[in-house]
């Protein structure tokens, strides 16, 4: 469980994040949507510990970063470690021994290439592989199915379902409904740093339709489309 209490994040004057207030229990899935901008990331990277904040953070398994992983929608890679260094060196950072990293190679990743190599799909999906093999209590995804290949997106929409099975916490932020409908319990709408709308699955629509309001309003028209 991850409990957040009145959480605020400022840049100089801009505040980025209002009095957030929201616990993500475990064995379940939730979906944080919201324009760009609306501090979706931002708040990932607050519980992930990568930002000072005001406020409180708090999880079950101490500490949190320990057991928390963290899948940023462009992860960063040194110029010169191969993608089996990367899961060697992720994994080492949790004292973890794997016999044998190629089995765990699920995407058929070219692991002896350098990772700065890979494409925008093959980073996020070395990236998420190295997580997993971390055996984290928490997860963090930040727009996992971006640059992502069709077959990719269903093993991720699966690894999702296991990931609840096993009694994990996820969260999620995606720009792609559908794929929130297909894996959350609860989808929470952020805008301008402030939840303002929640739902279960059976609210779902609700959501959508009040992002769709948000995001479209009267463009179309001001298009004058013929």
């Amino acid at each position: 469980m991850i409990a957040i209490q009145n959480l605020h994040k400022s840049y100089g004057s801009k505040q980025v994040l209002q009095n957030i207030n929201i616990q993500f229990e475990a064995g379940k899935v939730y979906g944080i949507v919201g324009e760009n901008g609306a501090g979706k990331t931002t708040l990932f990277r607050c519980i992930a510990g990568l930002e000072d904040y005001t406020g409180t953070i708090s999880s079950t398994q101490q500490p949190l970063k320990e057991h928390l992983g963290l899948l940023l929608t462009d992860p960063f890679f040194f110029a010169k470690i191969t993608g089996r260094e990367y899961l060697q060196l992720l994994c080492n950072a949790r004292n973890i021994a794997i016999a044998d990293i190629d089995s765990r190679n699920i995407f058929d990743l070219p692991l002896n290439q350098y990772a700065a190599t890979y494409s925008t799909g093959m980073k996020k999906k070395l990236a998420l592989t190295a997580i997993l093999i971390q055996q984290n209590q928490y997860y963090i995804l930040d727009e996992p199915y971006n640059g992502v290949d069709i077959q990719s997106n269903i093993i991720i929409t699966e690894i999702i379902h296991k990931l609840k099975e096993l009694g994990k916490t996820v969260i999620i932020s995606s720009h792609i409904f559908s794929t929130l409908r297909d894996t959350c319990d609860e989808i929470h709408l952020l805008k301008d740093g402030i939840f303002t709308q929640s739902a279960q699955r059976d609210g779902f629509s609700e959501i959508e339709q009040a992002m769709k309001e948000s995001s479209v309003g009267n463009k179309l028209e001001r298009l004058l489309l013929q």
